[in-house]
């Protein structure tokens, strides 16, 4: 796994150019010394143009532009989650490495596919979950690695944000068939997936979820969880696009040694020896009704990480076995929510993280 013979940068395509590509083509100008971006492909030629590609780029409508250029080593997924089973299988078998969009497919048991399929091919599969590649999340990750902070013994994530209708007014935005659902699977995954790269899987799941008056929509816009731990420890889930105007997501974890609060791309941490640590700045996130408002620096660190472990043989950052967990737990709060009783997951699992 490393660059073609002759090259100095890493050849890749662009699969999707709607509203989500805006960062990651931002992030692909800024790694320009890195990556060169070949192809764009979008699924009509008005779609592309609505796009500002790369430098010598070229845009295509036809798939098989860049699945047939062997000298593209890798592609970027960005199109709705209903496709990247597909997409992926289709690149994986081309031989080229992958970065697929969150979230990985719209349930557990395409997610899984997803990810057996490259590694059976043998590529590299990286996910844009980038709010584990916040210097916030990366100073507690080193925390935690250190082993300074002790057992975790209680949580909360709280995202409370804000949606208008015309943002589900888009033909299937918060539908299960496109999106796999609503909140959960679109907006607060990114939350989620951090809270557990900290705290692993639950023991337990028990969940409820709600479409409330605010939307017209098939999935949730609402929902609450409540996930047990096998050593004990509880954490409470909230999760909304019904919250006026928007606020910053928030996580709060309690340990044997210390607290520590994560709040807008920020941490501040106190240790039980009277040690406070912080690390991060505030920054949006995109929570307002502009889901674009926020800075694209996380995306870069993961397509930059992604990069190099392509050429240097590295696991990447942010995994496609990492990223199962978090749709495991999603899917286990809507069967609870279904069911009216908790849902066992994998007793003390780890996320495999950074």
């Amino acid at each position: 796994m490393s660059l073609l013979p002759g090259a100095t940068r890493l050849r890749l395509g662009v699969i999707g150019a709607g509203l989500g590509s805006a960062p990651h083509l931002r992030s692909l100008e800024d790694l320009a010394s890195e990556v060169e971006v070949a192809w764009v492909y979008g699924r009509s030629a008005e779609r592309l143009s609505a796009v500002a590609t790369p430098a010598g780029a070229r845009r295509t409508t036809r798939l098989d532009d860049i699945l047939e250029d062997a000298s593209v080593q890798a592609v970027l997924v960005l199109t709705p989650p209903n496709t990247h089973l597909d997409l992926v299988q289709q690149a994986a078998r081309a031989g080229k490495h992958v970065l697929v969009e969150k979230p990985l497919e719209i349930d557990v048991t395409r997610a899984t596919a997803l990810v057996e399929a490259c590694e059976t091919a043998g590529v590299v599969l990286a996910v844009m979950l980038q709010h584990r590649m916040r210097e916030a999340a990366l100073g507690l990750s080193a925390l935690l690695r250190d082993k300074q902070m002790g057992a975790l013994v209680s949580g909360a994530a709280s995202v409370r944000w804000w949606r208008p209708q015309s943002y589900y007014d888009e033909p299937g935005r918060g539908s299960l068939a496109r999106d796999g659902g609503g909140v959960l699977i679109t907006q607060a995954i990114h939350t989620l997936d951090l809270l557990l790269s900290f705290t692993g899987l639950p023991e337990r799941v028990t969940g409820v979820a709600s479409t409330s008056p605010v939307h017209r929509m098939e999935g949730e816009d609402s929902a609450a969880a409540l996930l047990h731990y096998a050593n004990g420890a509880v954490a409470v889930v909230q999760a909304t696009t019904a919250a006026y105007p928007g606020y910053p997501e928030r996580i709060e974890l309690n340990f044997t040694g210390g607290s520590v609060t994560l709040e807008g791309g920020e941490m501040q941490a106190m240790l039980a020896n009277g040690t406070a640590l912080t690390a991060g700045t505030r920054q949006a996130s995109g929570g307002g009704a502009n889901p674009m408002a926020f800075d694209h620096a996380a995306h870069r660190a993961v397509l930059q990480d992604f990069v190099r472990a392509i050429k240097n043989g590295s696991t990447p950052a942010v995994t496609g076995r990492s990223a199962l967990g978090v749709q495991q737990v999603i899917e286990a709060i809507m069967e609870s929510s279904r069911t009216g009783s908790g849902v066992s997951l994998q007793s003390g699992a780890r996320i495999p993280v950074m």
